[in-house]
């Protein structure tokens, strides 16, 4: 019961509004719930102030049921989810989970975490290939590409061979290949 009060009380006061405007970042990494039945809604729980990774968090669902234990996770990123939440795993590899917490696919990692959404779709890895989710979790596009570019006006930059050369500072790399094409939304490849 304690939980479930600590979880209102915390819902409520995350809520509240900072009169900032959201940057476009920020605003684009929401998924949309239009249809979910929120009943089945898992919440994030940290120990104590955690709040990065390495942290210890889990998931309760509405009721303060621990659906995916405290520590099993070495962060969780997603704080509230119906369908999948983007968490890393014991290795640090960002993957998506379904809600009991089984493995659903690796998350592209690009900029200091999770790939971003871009016209609903973000980047996902499967045995070293890039594909796209969209925001429910489902694979839209299997992963089969070397290297792939977000989408944006719905097409996206992509290449079956790649390679990732390291760019004049050690921290970044840039993708090198000499035959990029685009493809549309369902993975067709566009003239």
């Amino acid at each position: 019961m304690r939980l479930l009060i600590f979880i209102s009380i915390l819902a409520i006061a995350l809520s509240c509004s900072t009169g900032q405007e959201e940057s476009k970042a920020e605003a684009r990494q929401y998924a949309d719930i239009t249809g979910y039945n929120l009943k089945d809604t898992l919440i994030r729980v940290c120990m104590e102030d955690a709040d990065g990774p390495g942290d210890s968090c889990g998931y309760v669902n509405q009721r303060g049921d621990t659906i995916i234990p405290i520590g099993r996770y070495t962060y969780c990123f997603t704080d509230t989810f119906t369908t999948f939440a983007i968490v890393l795993d014991t290795s640090t590899l960002p993957i998506a989970i379904g809600p009991d917490g089984r493995r659903l696919f690796e998350v592209y990692w690009y900029d200091n975490g999770p790939d971003y959404v871009e016209d609903g779709l973000f980047r996902i890895l499967r045995n070293g290939k890039v594909g796209y989710a969209d925001t429910t979790g489902r694979v839209v596009i299997e992963p089969q590409f070397d290297c792939a570019f977000p989408f944006s006006e719905g097409k996206a930059r992509v290449a079956y061979d790649c390679k990732l050369e390291k760019s004049g500072d050690e921290e970044h790399t840039s993708m090198v290949s000499d035959s990029w094409f685009y493809i549309d939304r369902k993975g067709q490849k566009i003239e």
